[in-house]
């Protein structure tokens, strides 16, 4: 075998690699752009208020872009700016206390609800095939009745599938206390998906004679 002939002598070694340049503001909110207005249209539910709280999210994390650590969670950074723009706008609504009567949801409402009814499944989860007839749309519905802090959790988790850990620096709270959140969202989901689906006529309405 050939012996490997040794470098000539003043032969610059080989250059590092360039590293790549950073991603640009403008690449990475492109990339979470649809995620942010869907947020927003969930926390608004108007199309005008939620091009707004974008907007000027999307403004304020531009001007303080240079805070951002290359290489992190872009997403959850930006969205940590829309949930602090929409707090400051609706501080007033957040500290009114929210009565609701989905609180008193037990656990596994929909399997009781559903043998209270005779609810026809053909499996063993009457849950599962309640969400696949109520479609995107109507769960989206349901969340939407939730209260406040238990509604952006849940959309968070459900519907834009954050982790824990990014609820958690989205919200600027404790992961624990997003685990709790969601425990008791699920369960007042459930009460409200079960109120769309009476409502939609998916489930029946329990009648005097079901009480007899």
């Amino acid at each position: 075998m050939a012996e490997l002939s040794p470098p000539l002598a003043g032969t610059p070694p080989p250059m590092a690699p360039t590293p790549p340049p950073a991603a640009s503001f403008e690449s990475l909110f492109a990339a979470c752009c649809n995620t942010a207005y869907g947020i927003a249209m969930r926390l608004t539910r108007n199309q005008a208020d939620a091009e707004d709280l974008v907007q000027e999210a999307a403004f304020l994390a531009h001007r303080g872009f240079g805070s951002f650590a290359p290489g992190t969670n872009f997403r959850a950074w930006f969205l940590k700016i829309l949930m602090n723009c929409y707090y400051s706008k609706h501080r007033r609504e957040r500290s009114r206390p929210v009565t609701s009567d989905l609180d008193d949801t037990p656990d596994l409402y929909i399997y009781a609800r559903a043998g209270e009814v005779g609810f026809p499944t053909q499996g063993p989860d009457p849950a599962a095939e309640l969400l696949d007839r109520l479609g995107t749309e109507r769960i989206v519905g349901a969340i939407n009745r939730l209260p406040e802090e238990y509604r952006i959790v849940s959309t968070l988790y459900f519907m834009e599938d954050l982790s824990y850990e990014e609820i958690a620096q989205v919200l600027e709270c404790p992961v624990g206390t997003v685990r709790s959140r969601l425990h008791r969202g699920r369960k007042m989901l459930q009460k409200a998906l079960w109120q769309v689906a009476e409502e939609d006529g998916i489930v029946r309405r329990p009648t005097r004679e079901d009480d007899r």
